[in-house]
């Protein structure tokens, strides 16, 4: 296979990439990759150089695979932590950067990274590994993807847990509660009814109902979520401007008001089957709204809406009292450095044991009653 490097994805052919993309998502369309690079929400100048892959077969001539990629300088907004990996490449001064990632910029959601019709995960990595040897690249990584049967040695996988919540067809938010312990029900429903002893009511807006003006709220409040925190935000007000435009039939905000004021937005998309909570952020702070808007309200939409999995985002223990499922996610990681393969190799090793244990301790403590309880 002969590799082609593009650094704009607007110089990929659409009609490929809506050939090559089998099983599209969300995450994995073309104008969704095109808003965050030309809104200048990925760029070099932000740490993600584009740096997509076309794979090109070398009897017919044709483009038969394309991995989006970026060359990184940092970690941000990856989710798959390797930040101890570059402290102790800084410790023995030793350059971790640049290293070239395929994921989604700021999205830990798996899906099909891979756009192909017949090359499969495995059979690119020994092409992204020649690639990283000739191109001053320290190493590659694959994040969120699918789980593929693993054909060399020297690349290693990692497993993180996540908390997603599966829709059993349920009838409605109630039948989904008559599933939980007497006491978990109980404390849901009371977390509920404070809404409402708050004064709070709450709407559902899809992408092409979205005013400016509540565009600009949410961009508030997004803007807040990252300044409380100290950082930046990721993402640009023309990105949110953009996607709303290009992709609205994926798109849901979730606003609360107060007594005549909005105070808080939840930013999800959708597709035909799964839901995604992605951002959110509040102008004050009131009891369980977090959880009523970023929880509560997503799941009520995936049941009237008949969509078999809802994706929170990442980390926070705190959901599997709501109903979330620990889940693991894949990855897959190769290192340049000879000297630091045997190290890394152990830690995904020991790190895949770890996270099985905790998935399980996880399932243990979530809210369903056993199939013999009752109440």
């Amino acid at each position: 296979m002969k590799i082609e490097i593009v650094n704009n994805i607007s110089a990929i052919a659409e009609q490929d990439w809506q050939r090559l993309n089998r099983q599209p998502s969300v995450f994995s369309n073309y104008q969704f990759l095109q808003c965050l690079e030309t809104s200048g929400s990925v760029s070099g100048a932000q740490g993600w150089q584009p740096h997509h892959l076309q794979l090109r077969d070398n009897d017919k001539n044709e483009i038969n695979a394309i991995l989006p990629m970026y060359v990184k300088s940092h970690s941000w907004g990856e989710y798959v932590f390797d930040w101890a990996w570059a402290e102790a490449y800084e410790k023995h001064n030793m350059p971790y950067y640049p290293k070239l990632v395929a994921t989604t910029p700021f999205t830990p959601v798996t899906s099909h990274k891979l756009l192909s019709n017949h090359v499969g995960l495995a059979d690119v990595f020994e092409v992204l590994t020649h690639h990283c040897q000739h191109k001053n690249l320290n190493s590659w990584h694959l994040l969120y993807c699918l789980p593929t049967q693993q054909k060399s040695d020297d690349v290693y996988q990692r497993n993180t847990v996540q908390f997603h919540w599966l829709n059993y067809n349920y009838r409605d938010f109630d039948d989904f509660l008559s599933r939980f312990t007497a006491r978990k029900r109980k404390n849901t429903r009371k977390e509920r009814l404070s809404m409402a002893q708050q004064n709070i009511e709450i709407r559902r807006v899809t992408g092409k109902d979205i005013s400016e003006k509540e565009l600009e709220f949410f961009y508030l409040t997004y803007q807040l979520t990252y300044l409380k925190r100290g950082h930046t935000p990721h993402l640009s007000f023309n990105f949110f401007k953009s996607i709303v435009e290009k992709l609205p039939e994926h798109i849901l905000l979730i606003i609360a008001n107060c007594n005549g004021e909005d105070i808080a937005c939840a930013w999800l998309f959708f597709d035909d089957k799964h839901l995604y909570g992605r951002y959110w952020g509040c102008t004050k702070s009131y009891n369980n709204l977090h959880f009523e808007l970023c929880y509560y309200q997503g799941i009520e939409f995936c049941i009237e809406n008949k969509l078999s999995l809802f994706h929170p985002g990442t980390q926070g223990e705190h959901k599997i009292a709501r109903g979330f499922e620990p889940k693991l996610t894949t990855s897959y990681h190769w290192i340049k450095h000879a000297g630091f393969k045997p190290a890394i190799k152990a830690f995904c090793l020991q790190e895949q044991q770890q996270m099985r244990t905790y998935q399980a301790q996880c399932q243990t403590l979530l809210p369903y009653k056993l199939n013999n309880e009752n109440g």
